[in-house]
């Protein structure tokens, strides 16, 4: 891939938790050849808007980072803003991608494509083989339209438009709004407060057995730029008779009680766990099969604990800034 200004790699999304990373390995690996724009330089859910921007610059790479996210309670209470608006923005850069003539493209989706009760650990040939789990369906679903958009015109107009699915992400600049996080952020504002606040007891939605797997987000941009460098016929070679996308995590995951005593111990918090059964756990389990993504050499390089040092040193230095 050329390092030169003359072909250019567009990461749409940069200023999220991915975009961000992504562009932070782009950088680290010596490429001078990045074209970002913010939400207000470029509104992605613009149809005219995004194809101009595509069509007038000599792109040669799209990273589709672009989305919007949030835990059980976000997606619970505001399902059309998700599906709406994931299906606007991923179809204008998909789809205005093709229409330009940019022949490379990695679309990132989401492990919450997969059903609710798939055989664990989750292998890609798992989509669509049955019911997606209520709380983030229309998420899901935007997704999985993303996914078969990319794989659609691959097949129709040889397009090499690739899709991963990572698994729970958490790192530097990830979401710490209190109702609208993710679980690992959403743990660690609220740990960090209660050890401040001197109180006696968090408590935690759910029941806390649920299992999850999570991966750095600086993980997740390694292997995104893996792949997106990847020769075709490889690549090819590792879905040959299977699903055309790969899982993307670590291979191994912990329940949420356990991962909340973690972070707990790491931010110094010492009072009681309470755990909200009255709440909704989403997916009961929730490990990846990556064993495709393992096979060409990829590897994450974070454990959770180191990872989440990292997060919670990251959060503590920029808390006043964050959402």
């Amino acid at each position: 891939m050329s390092k030169s200004r003359d072909g250019l790699i567009f990461v749409a999304g940069h200023n999220g938790l991915v975009g961000r990373a992504i562009v932070r390995r782009l950088l680290a690996l010596g490429h001078d050849n990045l074209i970002l724009r913010s939400r207000a330089e470029l509104d992605l859910t613009d149809q005219a808007a995004v194809r101009s921007f595509l069509s007038s610059n000599p792109i040669e790479q799209v990273y589709v980072a672009a989305a919007k996210v949030g835990g059980i309670m976000a997606n619970s209470t505001l399902p059309a803003d998700f599906i709406h608006e994931n299906l606007v923005m991923q179809s204008n850069l998909i789809g205005g991608a093709h229409a330009a003539g940019i022949q490379r493209l990695l679309f990132l989706g989401s492990s919450c494509i997969y059903p609710k009760l798939a055989p664990q650990p989750i292998t890609e040939e798992a989509l669509l083989t049955g019911p997606l789990e209520a709380t983030n369906e229309p998420y899901a679903i935007a997704k999985i339209a993303g996914m078969k958009l990319c794989e659609a015109l691959a097949r129709q107009h040889g397009r090499d438009y690739r899709t991963v699915m990572p698994t729970n992400l958490y790192g530097p600049f990830d979401n710490f709004h209190p109702t609208g996080s993710h679980v690992l952020p959403a743990l660690i504002r609220r740990f960090v407060e209660a050890r401040e606040e001197r109180a006696e007891s968090v408590t935690i939605w759910g029941t806390g057995t649920p299992r999850r797997e999570f991966l750095h987000v600086d993980d997740l941009a390694a292997a995104c730029v893996a792949v997106m460098e990847l020769e075709a016929d490889r690549l090819k070679a590792v879905v040959a008779n299977g699903a055309p996308h790969l899982n993307i995590g670590c291979g191994e995951d912990h329940t949420i009680a356990d991962v909340a005593r973690l972070i707990a111990r790491l931010t110094g918090y010492t009072g009681e766990l309470r755990f909200d059964a009255t709440k909704p756990d989403g997916t009961p389990r929730k490990l990846l099969d990556c064993s495709k993504i393992f096979s060409l050499g990829w590897k994450p390089s974070l454990s959770l604990e180191a990872g989440l040092r990292n997060t919670i040193d990251w959060y503590m230095a920029n808390r006043g800034s964050v959402r």
